[in-house]
């Protein structure tokens, strides 16, 4: 199998989420028997050289995602509701809308 068609069948879906000094990544790829799991990246930017990026890296595999679905929606729930009830998380979804705003958190 030649480089690209390599390249081509591991590059199914992705999507980058820019946050201040991170970056996300959600890449959907598949595996030699045509299997799909997805890797989730956090990238941020080095403190001393801003060319630089730590990554870190998640493989999150099939059998898992409905597990993991359901954890981190829960986690996310329980900040908004117990933790930070009065906070306006919809602040952020606004500001990425709007094309005038600065991309700094």
């Amino acid at each position: 199998m030649s480089d690209a068609t390599q390249h081509e069948r591991d590059e199914i879906f992705s999507r980058r989420i820019r946050a201040g000094k991170r970056t996300y990544y959600f890449d959907v790829k598949s595996t030699k028997g045509n299997d799909f799991f997805i890797t989730i990246t956090e990238s941020k930017r080095h403190r001393m050289d801003e060319a630089a990026a730590i990554k870190n890296k998640i493989f999150l595999y099939k059998e898992d995602f409905h597990k993991f679905s359901d954890a981190l929606q829960e986690t996310i729930g329980f900040i908004k509701s117990n933790l930070l009830p009065e906070y306006d998380f919809d602040e952020y979804a606004r500001r990425d809308r709007d094309p005038d705003e600065s991309e700094g958190f």
